[in-house]
């Protein structure tokens, strides 16, 4: 089959579902980027002093007059000198006055730097705002501003004839008489009442801060979780193997709590606990052997090999547990151990380590002698590594590998539990000698790459891929596995007379004969 060797493109878009399935992946990330920056917010105000606003007005009047046009024209005059008298506000005259009368230890640069002022539209009045953390300083300030404008504005308007505005007001002194050849003042400024005293801060302002940082921290835990999205290779589902790399999804396998000491074989105890196997695991390794049947229906795989791209995907574990799923269906198996450099198969069916696939190749020992039938299923046999070559892949490349294999596959469907393969190549040359391979991936571990590599490596020697089997896959979260998780298997039946089956032991120093004699002896106590 069609296969691609090139690490895949991550892809561009994503659609609402996408979106949906990001956050319920990342909640938690998202959900404490969004307490710690309400918590710093909430710091940052603690630390803050507090200000306090205080606010005062003043109005631009011009003489009144009974005459309508007269009064017309003064408005038009106080509204046109209020613009004026904006600037003369936010000067240091002002300031100085202010600092005068107040007997403030501040300079005019810092106290400007309190006060902010406005002048609403097409009026004459002016707005004065002082902020301090003091509340009574700045209601003096407020109060203050306005008289030292007014101040200030009659020593402008009183100047004589020819001198500029900014010279009379630097001349002018606070408390000062008007010069003796002063005009008639035209315009003045009234303040408009006393400044009130605020009773509480303006800023900083802590609810308004902590929305704005949960709105940050949220902002920040949303694009962390895209950024992951997009960085995170590691394989999850069983629609991006087949997206990404077109290659068919046979087995969808849970995780299973029994397996997180070491591999094993689920359901071994008695033949019919085999049989009866119930539970996700089980119902999803009888789905895989339904989906392994329908491969190919005129000539079903009779030689499949089982690999991973690297070590700790479970292929040991699948390959056992599939191989008991097949015989428990009458097939006769045979799973040969195929990683010669870590042989794991006898450990996992508990069987006497010795010869094997070695000494069958080199010899040494007959195939006969060497298979070693397994307790539970008597259809099923196990034929170990033997010795630890120091040629593995020439041995697993051999033409008497090749014969040995097909022998074996006249009377039984072999598994051969192989290597990884980016570390050594012996997968990808026993692939050439089997009717396919089933590549292990392990949800939430196995990269895009890694896979991608793994399935090149199998191009390159014209190796036929069966497909992949997604292994741990989670029973909690988004990418759950939730199919079989509330359908449960019927209740074992209860042998009569209350007598319970009584499990089979085989010692570790017992052979073939060890193994039938075991077997006779669960019989007996069944019986």
């Amino acid at each position: 089959m069609s296969t691609t060797a090139a690490p895949p493109e991550a892809p561009v878009g994503m659609d609402l579902s996408d979106y949906l399935r990001m956050l319920r992946a990342y909640w938690k990330a998202i959900v404490a980027f969004t307490l710690l920056a309400t918590l710093a917010a909430a710091g940052w105000t603690v630390l803050q002093p507090k200000i306090y606003a205080s606010d005062s007005s003043g109005i631009v009047v011009t003489p009144g007059s009974d005459n309508v046009s007269l009064s017309l024209a003064g408005d038009s005059l106080a509204k046109a000198k209020v613009k004026n008298y904006e600037s003369v506000a936010k000067s240091r005259l002002v300031a100085d006055r202010v600092i005068h009368a107040l007997e403030l230890n501040t300079s005019a640069d810092a106290l400007l730097g309190s006060i902010s002022l406005k002048v609403p539209l097409d009026t004459a009045e002016i707005r004065v705002t002082a902020q301090s953390t003091d509340p009574a300083t700045a209601q003096r300030v407020a109060d203050a501003w306005v008289n030292g404008l007014a101040a200030q504005v009659e020593a402008i308007e009183t100047a004589p004839a020819g001198e500029a505005a900014v010279e009379a007001g630097t001349a002018a002194t606070p408390g000062a008489e008007p010069p003796a050849n002063a005009t008639a003042t035209a315009v003045r400024v009234l303040p408009l009442g006393k400044a009130v005293l605020p009773t509480s801060p303006t800023s900083p302002n802590t609810k308004l801060n902590l929305a704005l940082g949960a709105l940050v921290g949220l902002a920040l835990g949303v694009a962390y979780a895209v950024v992951r999205r997009h960085l995170d290779r590691r394989i999850r589902k069983a629609a991006e193997i087949e997206r990404l790399f077109g290659l068919p999804v046979i087995g969808t396998l849970p995780v299973d709590h029994r397996l997180d000491e070491r591999s094993t074989v689920l359901d071994a105890g008695t033949e019919m606990q085999v049989h009866d196997a119930g539970g996700a695991m089980g119902e999803a390794l009888r789905e895989l052997r339904t989906n392994i049947s329908f491969l190919d229906v005129d000539q079903p795989p009779r030689i499949i090999v089982v690999t991973s791209s690297v070590q700790s995907e479970g292929k040991s574990t699948v390959t056992a547990n599939l191989a008991v799923t097949l015989a428990a269906a009458g097939e006769n198996v045979v799973v040969v151990d195929g990683d010669l450099r870590r042989p794991t198969l006898v450990d996992v069916f508990n069987l006497v380590p010795g010869a094997g696939v070695t000494d069958v190749l080199t010899g040494t020992a007959e195939l006969a002698d060497v298979l070693q039938p397994w307790g539970a299923l008597p259809n099923l046999s196990v034929l170990g590594s033997g010795r630890i070559p120091p040629n593995p892949s020439e041995l697993l490349g051999s033409r008497a590998m090749k014969k040995m294999l097909n022998t074996l596959a006249e009377d039984a469907i072999v598994l051969i539990d192989a290597p990884p393969l980016l570390p050594v190549t012996d997968a990808a040359v026993l692939s050439r000698a089997a009717d396919g391979a089933v590549v292990v991936i392990r949800t939430g571990r196995t990269t895009q790459e890694q896979l991608a590599q793994s399935l090149g490596n199998l191009e390159k020697v014209k190796g036929r891929i069966l497909g992949a089997v997604l292994n741990y896959v989670p029973t909690k979260g988004t990418d759950a596995y939730t199919y079989y998780g509330t359908y449960t298997a019927a209740p074992r039946p209860v042998p009569a007379l209350g007598v319970e089956p009584q499990p089979i032991t085989i010692a570790q120093d017992s052979g073939a004969e060890g193994v039938l004699e075991a077997l006779g002896s669960g019989r007996r106590a069944k019986d």
